[in-house]
């Protein structure tokens, strides 16, 4: 029959042992979880946009982002990832939305947007343009609701690192894609020289000319005197250096109306 009771000596060796495994237990570290992505405001390079949170919105840590008749202005991705989501829920919910997977268990979602520039399973990186600000689903009047999520859980956003203000509401700048977001274009006229324009209108000083054939750098593009050109009537204006701007629409660039990827001014 064994014996009941242990020696002083095996008494304490089992003691030291039981310590040994609860300290190792205590002391052994969880695995790290993985670093968040840069995330960057979703928007082309150099836009500003009025951010808003608060606690009483669905998730509460996501975002709405507005400004001036932005209804049709492109979203872009955040960072880079993969699309796995491309979803139309009609007049509920989200109407119109992307989902991103950045890996590692995070995801960007862009909500109530007006159409998709994105398929599921395409790759895409910073300042790629995914969609466009709209009020599909359950808004009440164009914006953007951004969120992102790890492990499906809606978590604070944090653009270059920086927490969003909690709770209120803030100017963002986008430094999204800044070093490589331009378009290119080619001046085409009756033969007359185009008149550049320190600002986008007709009202704007002229400040040179361009010469039918001319080759141009389109470093943003936004809205002005509505014009009619070679290409139609259009309100659409190209900035092509600094004070410097002309009418879209004597410009070819391969696209009809705002070019994917160069950033609204």
């Amino acid at each position: 029959m064994p014996d009941r009771w242990l020696n002083p000596v095996a008494a304490r060796l089992v003691a030291a042992g039981a310590l040994v495994l609860f300290v190792v237990g205590v002391l052994v570290p969880a695995a790290p979880a993985m670093a968040a992505p840069t995330f960057k405001v979703p928007f082309p390079c150099g836009q500003s946009w009025s951010g808003q949170t608060r606690s009483g919105h669905s998730p509460a840590n996501a975002i709405d982002f507005n400004r001036t008749n932005d209804a049709g202005d492109p979203v872009v991705a955040s960072a880079p990832g993969t699309v796995d989501r491309v979803t139309d829920l009609g007049g509920t919910s989200y109407g119109k939305y992307v989902r991103i997977n950045h890996g590692n268990g995070y995801h960007t979602y862009y909500a109530h947007l007006s159409g998709f520039n994105v398929s599921v399973g395409q790759s895409v990186g910073y300042g790629k343009v995914i969609g466009w600000v709209g009020s599909t689903g359950n808004s009440s009047g164009a914006h953007l609701h951004y969120e992102q999520r790890l492990n499906g859980a809606d978590i604070k956003i944090r653009f270059s690192g920086t927490l969003a203000l909690y709770w209120g509401t803030k100017t963002y700048t986008s430094g999204n894609g800044c070093s490589s977001n331009t378009g290119s274009g080619t001046v085409r006229t009756a033969g007359a020289n185009l008149t550049v324009r320190s600002g986008p209108g007709t009202g704007y000083s002229a400040v040179g000319s361009l010469a039918n054939g001319a080759s141009v750098t389109i470093h943003c593009q936004t809205r002005g005197t509505t014009v009619t050109g070679t290409y139609g009537t259009s309100s659409i204006w190209n900035r092509i250096g600094a004070g410097r701007f002309i009418a879209d629409v004597y410009v070819y660039t391969g696209h009809d109306g705002f070019i994917p990827n160069v950033p609204r001014c």
